[in-house]
């Protein structure tokens, strides 16, 4: 696999899509933190390290609201591998007027981009919610 990033992305996607409730993937630490930053943000409802077999996965709660529908409705993936897309603090993109986030990878770790705005921080931009 080229990008783990993209196809964790894809997963939830689909996964919402569908309605399902929870998305299992293969653990690494950088699908950890994402999935950590987006529950923190309230984009999903939990995340969950566990063990199939000898396999380290990441067991992701998808989020819904009253009427079942996603609260996630859309998710892109911006920096790929074959092109790195880096921005300063000033060039961080707004997604859906406000109502999205950029995930941000930046010095001190994943973050919004609001948190990277206050903190005053630039970096790679991993992917855009809304």
């Amino acid at each position: 696999m080229t990008d783990p990033i993209s196809d964790m992305l894809t997963r939830i996607r689909n996964a919402a899509a569908v309605k399902k409730t929870e998305v299992v993937l293969p653990y690494s630490k950088l699908k950890m933190n994402l999935g950590k930053l987006l529950e923190k943000s309230g984009w999903i409802e939990s995340v969950q390290e566990a063990s199939e077999g000898n396999m380290k996965v990441l067991k992701l709660k998808l989020k819904y609201d009253d009427q079942g529908l996603s609260v996630i409705s859309g998710i892109n993936r911006l920096s790929k591998p074959g092109q790195r897309i880096y921005a300063k603090v000033t060039k961080i993109p707004r997604v859906a007027l406000g109502n999205g986030a950029t995930i941000v990878s930046t010095s001190r770790g994943l973050m919004t981009s609001d948190q990277a705005r206050k903190e005053k921080l630039g970096g790679e931009l991993i992917c855009e919610i809304w």
